[in-house]
């Protein structure tokens, strides 16, 4: 029996067990509080707080669907689109920053079969991923040859100026709490990238809360000598793979790409 990689989703199960466990609870304690101890405001309070969790839930487990690989796929069709947005011949080393469980660096290990590939990242125990899970993803799609994977910092990446031919990275960069400003997260990813070679970012970009004026960053960033930058923003608003269910503060809002050659 064939193996299928593991690639989680951007709604942990931990999420769903904790949240439909949560309205399970204040379930029985509206029942206890109700039927045992005839406490009828202590049953309609912990009433409510079951119907919030369980709609969340909901909710969360209908994102976790639409997310899924091989189900809704939606993770896998943003990944799409950041790699269409990556001009390059695929000769040479990509470094893909915050790889999680490595999806993103193995699409681009079978789009760039002639590629040398390194997935990085800080792994921590917040994440539902490990560099073994990567490994054995890397192995079970057949790219493991070509793929490297070590733990590092997006903010101060552990790599000289000008290393790899092209870098990219996927919603990673608003994560990254070693950096007070994105901005500079995006520098040090172009920081590593050869003269002449390409990059594709997508992350919450169109959030000013994070990352203020992006047009005027883009002015910025060529000044200080990226040669070929676009940027598209709220991409949630345009793609047709992204249902209007998610297009909210707290799953995807602002979704942006950052593209171009250095």
């Amino acid at each position: 029996m064939n193996q299928k990689p593991n690639y989680g989703n951007w709604v942990p199960e931990k999420l769903l067990y904790l949240t439909f466990g949560g309205a399970a609870l204040f379930l029985v304690l509206a029942l206890l509080a109700g039927l045992a101890f005839s406490n009828t405001p202590l049953a309609v309070i912990c009433a409510i707080l079951c119907a919030v969790l369980l709609a969340f839930g909901i909710y969360m487990y209908a994102c976790h669907e639409c997310f899924a690989f091989g189900k809704g796929d939606m993770m896998a069709k943003v990944h799409a689109h950041l790699v269409a947005h990556l001009n390059w011949d695929g000769h040479g080393t990509l470094l893909d920053i915050g790889c999680g469980a490595a999806p993103l660096t193995i699409r681009c290990a079978k789009a760039f079969p002639d590629a040398a590939l390194t997935g990085m990242d800080y792994w921590g125990a917040q994440w539902n991923y490990a560099k073994e899970q990567c490994e054995k993803n890397a192995a079970i799609e057949g790219v493991a040859s070509r793929i490297h994977f070590e733990k590092g910092d997006a903010a101060h990446l552990n790599y000289a100026d000008e290393t790899f031919d092209a870098a990219v990275s996927n919603f990673v960069f608003h994560e990254v709490h070693s950096a007070r400003d994105k901005r500079d997260v995006v520098r040090e990813a172009l920081r590593i990238v050869k003269r002449g070679g390409v990059f594709s970012f997508q992350d919450l970009f169109a959030q000013k809360s994070l990352y203020g004026d992006m047009d005027a960053f883009v002015e910025e960033l060529k000044k200080e000598g990226i040669s070929e930058i676009h940027y598209i923003g709220n991409l949630e608003k345009t793609l047709d793979f992204v249902p209007a269910y998610v297009r909210t503060p707290w799953m995807i809002s602002g979704m942006g790409i950052l593209y171009g050659k250095k």
